[in-house]
């Protein structure tokens, strides 16, 4: 059993909701603004959020970040927008996973019991991770905390996750499949959403594809991360 938060405008599909869940075995509480939603996380221990994106006070992609300034609670975007750009954006964002409109409950249900699963197996991992090194890259992933030659890397969520869990595998050339298990939680999805992300934390560490000094692509292979060359010697 899980505490839900649905949080859905719409009366009869949240009725259908809270009706579904709660006979699946789940405890549920529910919410038709963004805002009551965020009394409601502020004040009750959920184990997981449904969050539609078409709400009358805030867009749902906002009230995601403010979800995410306030709790690291796994939220299940409900979105209707099922453009690629779109989901690359809310996972950025924080989402942990998304369903697209019309959805069974049996589909709903699958999906929270998967991100319970990685939730309470990230919970049970015991000791505090060790700080990354490599080269002039430091990773702090207890801190949530990543530095280049001494100043700080301003990152999205998304970014520092695969940043991370690269940089905690150094010179080991990472296969897309395992990036996108791994760092997205997902089992398939378009390499695009890997290119993208790695374009964007490449400029943050002053490379390009073209020039890289850490984060190096072997196509049809995968993604390495590696100290820079140093310069030899005169």
């Amino acid at each position: 059993m899980a505490r839900v938060l649905v949080v859905e405008d719409d009366h009869f599909v949240r009725s259908a909701l809270i009706r579904q869940l709660t006979e699946a075995g789940h405890a549920v509480r529910s919410a038709g603004t963004a805002l009551q939603a965020l009394r409601e996380v502020a004040h009750v221990p959920f184990d997981v959020v449904i969050l539609d994106l078409g709400l009358p006070d805030l867009d749902g992609s906002e009230a995601l970040k403010m979800l995410r300034g306030i709790t690291d609670v796994p939220v299940i975007v409900a979105t209707a927008r099922d453009e690629e750009s779109e989901i690359i954006r809310l996972l950025d964002a924080g989402a942990d996973d998304y369903l697209t409109k019309p959805f069974s409950v049996g589909h709903l249900s699958a999906r929270i019991a998967a991100v319970l699963r990685r939730s309470r197996a990230a919970t049970a991992a015991t000791g505090a991770p060790p700080v990354l090194r490599v080269g002039g890259l430091v990773v702090d992933p207890r801190r949530r905390h990543a530095e280049l030659d001494g100043r700080r890397l301003d990152l999205t969520r998304r970014e520092f996750d695969l940043l991370a869990y690269l940089t905690g595998r150094p010179g080991v050339v990472v296969p897309r499949r395992e990036l996108l298990a791994e760092v997205w939680q997902q089992s398939y999805g378009d390499d695009q959403t890997i290119d993208v992300h790695l374009s964007w934390l490449r400029r943050k560490l002053g490379e390009t594809a073209a020039e890289p000094r850490y984060l190096h692509t072997l196509r049809g292979v995968g993604v390495k991360l590696e100290p820079p060359e140093t310069d030899p010697l005169p």
